[in-house]
């Protein structure tokens, strides 16, 4: 496994370590997704949990605090993301958790109230063990890209997994059995206002097939592109993703389907498609009033002649500029 936690390289305040992890039970029909953010510089921690329900509502969690336990530890109020000396995982929360009928109205459930369905308490403990070497972004792109990517991170590590525990919410208690999920852990000074447009999919076909592209997409139509492919037990750089089509609604924010060829390292050349199932928008806005939009969902994919795909389809949007 990478060394779990990193000096800064930068006294930018915004150096940030990040670590991602995502899951979805086909069985239970619940997926979710977490996400841990320290900014040593600053003193900050930050968190999100969103657990995409059966019945179709959303619950989520957001904390921030000083960052006094990084780097011993990977925990923000309520959510701990822990590491193990064997390599696998183990992420747990316990807390409140406010649930909305529809996910997009999701940000603004703070300042209108009357959008929560319900508060409950959750409890999460999940054990993920990882099925293949974990996979890193900067050492198999090219310059071009790592350069044009540096507003997004330094490192970028991506590894799946199995993962097993109980979900509990309120008196019911989800068995999690055997499914697919992911974690990612980044390094470097995040611009989510100034990095331009991206998108970043995990897909997963079983435990011997699955591919993460990501893309960022510059103002000039440039591309840092990256990402693997696993196919039975081995990891396969992808070299060159070009965007096929990228259709969004009609306000240019919230996606509807998206088209990708992808060549990877041996020379293959692959056809995806994906769609988003419901969305939740994460807003960012910086100090001079850029705004972004950040799109969490779980999407359904098609991957060559392979049908079946699902995991996260996650795009943002930067929105304006100043």
């Amino acid at each position: 496994m990478e060394p779990t936690t990193h000096k800064p390289s930068s006294k930018n305040p915004n150096w940030n370590e990040s670590y991602y992890f995502i899951f979805y039970d086909k069985k239970n029909k619940i997926g979710g997704m977490s996400r841990i953010g320290f900014k040593p510089n600053k003193s900050e921690g930050m968190t999100f949990l969103f657990l995409f329900l059966p019945e179709g509502s959303v619950a989520a969690y957001n904390a921030y605090d000083e960052a006094t336990e990084y780097p011993n530890r990977l925990k923000v109020e309520g959510m701990t993301h822990q590491p193990n000396a064997d390599g696998s995982w183990k992420y747990t929360f316990d807390g409140a958790l406010v649930v909305v009928e529809d996910s997009e109205t999701l940000p603004r459930a703070r300042q209108e109230p009357n959008l929560i369905k319900d508060l409950v308490e959750t409890s999460l403990d999940l054990h993920f063990k990882p099925i293949h070497e974990e996979y890193e972004y900067s050492a198999h792109m090219t310059p071009e890209s790592l350069e044009l990517g540096k507003k997004s991170g330094d490192m970028h590590w991506e590894q799946i997994a199995i993962v097993n525990g109980t979900i509990r919410i309120e008196d019911t208690v989800y068995e999690i059995t055997d499914c697919m999920a992911q974690r990612d852990h980044t390094h470097g000074i995040r611009d989510w206002t100034g990095v331009g447009n991206w998108f970043y999919f995990v897909v997963w076909f079983n435990e011997n097939l699955a591919i993460n592209p990501a893309v960022i997409l510059m103002d000039d139509g440039r591309l840092s592109t990256g990402g693997f492919i696993f196919k039975d037990g081995k990891n396969t750089p992808l070299i060159d993703i070009t965007i096929k089509n990228h259709e969004f609604r009609e306000d240019g924010v919230f996606p509807e389907s998206t088209i990708l060829e992808i060549t990877d390292a041996d020379g293959n050349i692959h056809i995806l498609k994906g769609t988003p199932g419901d969305i939740i928008p994460v807003p960012f806005e910086d100090a001079d009033g850029n705004k972004s939009i950040l799109v969490q969902a779980f999407g359904s994919f098609h991957l060559d002649d392979i049908d079946g795909g699902y995991g996260s389809y996650e795009v943002l949007r930067r929105l304006n500029r100043r």
